[in-house]
């Protein structure tokens, strides 16, 4: 699912419960934005980000190391990084585990 894919399915799901009102694409765009750039700023900081019954982000170390380039076998100094990592919640490794059967 791509980000535009989200806020139609978010727009479509809001309009289905909300008959009386009607929330504009602009809105569920911006609230798209402000919720991917506010988990980015949090894990750029070094915050755990933990949403119930979904799963939990959070960063991992991986240290220098030497690596080859594969075009030419040359060595190739590989510097440490953070990368981010989501570990599934349980409510989630369930549900789709019950939909893939």
């Amino acid at each position: 699912m791509t980000k535009s894919e989200l806020m139609t399915r978010l727009a479509t799901v809001f309009a289905e419960k909300n008959s009386e009102s009607e929330l504009q694409g602009k809105d569920i765009e911006y609230s798209v934005k402000v919720l991917v750039d506010t988990m980015t700023r949090s894990l750029a900081k070094g915050q755990r980000i933990e949403i119930r019954g979904f799963g939990s982000f959070d960063l991992n170390d991986r240290p220098a190391r030497v690596g080859r380039n594969p075009k030419t076998g040359e060595r190739v100094e590989v510097p440490a990084k953070r990368v981010p990592h989501f570990k599934p919640g349980k409510e989630l490794r369930e549900r789709v585990d019950v939909a893939a059967k």
